[in-house]
């Protein structure tokens, strides 16, 4: 930031609705999201301060700018949500004060032009364009506001239910008050209340100061950045529709997904590992590739942000097959990353991809997902393999062949089959996975995984008592062997009993391993309770049946 020059000082709120300023804010931000319960905070402050007859400072806050020295031309990095809301406060007080008050507050809600100034009427304060007509219609002109608490918020976006609701709220309060208490508070909010300006004039600056301000971290996502210069890149006649379909794709997935997929994006293009920020990475590897931004939105963001939604929801729709598809996408929910999800996202995005060739394409996917987890193959390797996945896919190459990057290769499927025969409960990332997809795979996929508790227990104990029948069936080095191996092991719909641990085994099965109704929801466990003794000899068959299991699941023989 050298040689950029900072300002930083204390303003009251009537020289910040005044001439000095015009704010803006840009399309980046987030859309206004103070509900009522921060409004209505922000009120009964305010209204106690006003009332206490003191003249000390009141601050709101600070608020962050893109704002040249001598220029009243102001975008708002951070902020938007308290000067929306003085707007909504501004507005409303005009309805409940006398005619010189009002007119006073119209000019801190309107500039009113000035041929001299070089001025024209405008209002103070210009939201995202989404949300600007109906703020300036229903809420900055007074003959609106008039007509708000009517107004039908049903169909209304979110961002401008919130202006409804917050403003609606400021005429009720403020109905309930004398006038002259209504006039004091508006004198109190010109005068005596503060907010902590801080101006730079470019926007990487305001940016790197919020982030030092500010330790909850900045409001603005990449994403938000991003559909800056994307839409603005846009010629202004397209601007409107590509800015609707982006933030359709944004409300579709939810905020937080919604910048999620841009790091998947990155991926499907870079094919490597992030080694720097993702706005860098982004521009280098995704936009470069697609500098038609309008293509980009069409062709990249629309269709991998509609995929994205069907992997992580699930939520795949076909005449017959979905409900396969759908089983594979949550068993892959389940894995310990994402890093499967570009190549997931990539290849349902393509266009004509039948139902089969997806069940298809996410079985092995998912194979190859769960022998890295068994593995434990790092995120490095393992976005390298994602990365030829992906290179496989781009170039239409057999996905199924001997060489084809999804598929596992001899070594592969020998360390997964030594690893699940090992201590796998030691393994605490992946014993609860290995287990559910052992479970499915013995009952032929007809089992339900939506309990809301399910944990990994031990048939026999890992410390059983000195007098029990466990010392009898084991010794101490067959104990050790056995205890933590994939035989040995069971699920439960409930959280674990450290004392029920360490029950005999006929006391474990009626009171530990059962429901109320005398059964359990897994296979693995109604095969433990049809066993009369738990031995040595039938751990070591069983396990070799379960293995087998896994074996002909993932196809590791």
């Amino acid at each position: 930031m050298s040689g950029t020059k900072i300002q930083a000082a204390e303003r009251p709120v009537g020289d910040i609705f005044s001439d000095e300023y015009r704010f803006t804010i840009p399309r980046y931000q987030r859309p206004y999201a103070w509900t009522a319960e921060q409004a209505g905070e922000m009120f009964d402050d305010l209204l106690a301060a006003a009332s206490d007859g003191t003249t000390d400072p009141y601050f709101l806050g600070s608020i962050v700018l893109v704002k040249a020295e001598n220029d009243a031309a102001a975008e708002v990095v951070d902020g938007q949500q308290r000067l929306t809301t003085l707007t909504l406060l501004l507005s409303a007080l005009r309805q409940y004060v006398d005619a010189g008050f009002a007119t006073s507050l119209d000019s801190r809600v309107f500039q009113k032009g000035d041929p001299i100034k070089g001025t024209i009427d405008q209002p103070r304060l210009t939201l995202r364009e989404r949300d600007q007509p109906f703020f300036d219609k229903h809420i900055q002109t007074r003959t609106g506001i008039e007509r708000l608490q009517n107004l039908a918020t049903d169909t209304l976006p979110d961002s401008q239910r919130n202006l409804v609701h917050n403003t609606v709220l400021f005429l009720d309060r403020l109905g309930e008050l004398p006038i002259e208490d209504c006039h004091r508070l508006a004198s109190f909010i010109y005068q005596n209340t503060y907010l902590v300006v801080v101006s730079t004039q470019d926007f990487d600056s305001a940016y790197r100061i919020f982030t030092v301000l500010n330790e909850r971290g900045l409001d603005l996502t990449h994403t938000d950045i991003l559909k800056s210069e994307i839409i603005g890149a846009i010629a202004e006649p397209d601007q409107e529709t590509y800015t609707a379909k982006w933030e359709s794709e944004e409300e579709d997935l939810g905020r937080t997904d919604f910048a999620d997929l841009f790091s998947h994006i990155r991926m499907v293009f870079a094919k490597t590992k992030a080694r720097e920020s993702i706005l860098k990475e982004f521009r280098s590897s995704v936009l470069s590739q697609v500098p038609d931004r309008k293509r980009f939105i069409d062709e990249v963001l629309v269709p991998l942000s509609d995929a994205f939604e069907v992997v992580t929801r699930a939520d795949y729709r076909a005449a017959a097959g979905a409900d396969r598809v759908n089983d594979m996408l949550r068993w892959l929910n389940m894995l310990d990353n994402t890093d499967w999800i570009p190549p997931a996202i990539s290849y349902l995005s393509r266009p004509a991809t039948d139902t089969f060739a997806v069940y298809r394409f996410l079985v092995h996917l998912e194979r190859l997902a769960a022998s890295m987890l068994i593995r434990r193959v790092d995120v490095t390797r393992r976005i390298e393999r994602y990365g030829r996945v992906l290179d496989a896919i781009e170039a239409d190459a057999d996905l199924y062949g001997p060489q084809s990057p999804l598929r596992l290769d001899e070594h592969e499927r020998e360390d997964t089959r030594r690893r699940l025969d090992g201590e796998i409960y030691t393994v605490t990332r992946i014993r609860l996975y290995v287990l559910l997809r052992l479970d499915s795979a013995l009952s032929s996929g007809g089992a339900s995984y939506d309990h809301p508790l399910i944990t990994v227990e031990h048939v026999l104990p890992q410390s059983p008592m000195t007098d029990s029948i466990w010392r009898t069936w084991f010794t101490d080095e067959q104990r050790r062997y056995w205890v933590h191996r994939l035989a040995n092991l069971t699920l439960l719909a409930r959280r674990k009993n450290s004392q029920a641990s360490n029950y005999d085994f006929d006391i474990k099965k009626q009171r530990y391993f059962t429901t109320k109704n005398g059964v359990s929801p897994f296979v693995l466990t109604t095969q433990v309770l049809a066993e009369q003794q738990w031995t040595p000899d039938l751990l070591s068959h069983r396990q070799k049946e379960l293995l087998s299991a896994l074996s002909g699941l993932w196809e590791l023989a």
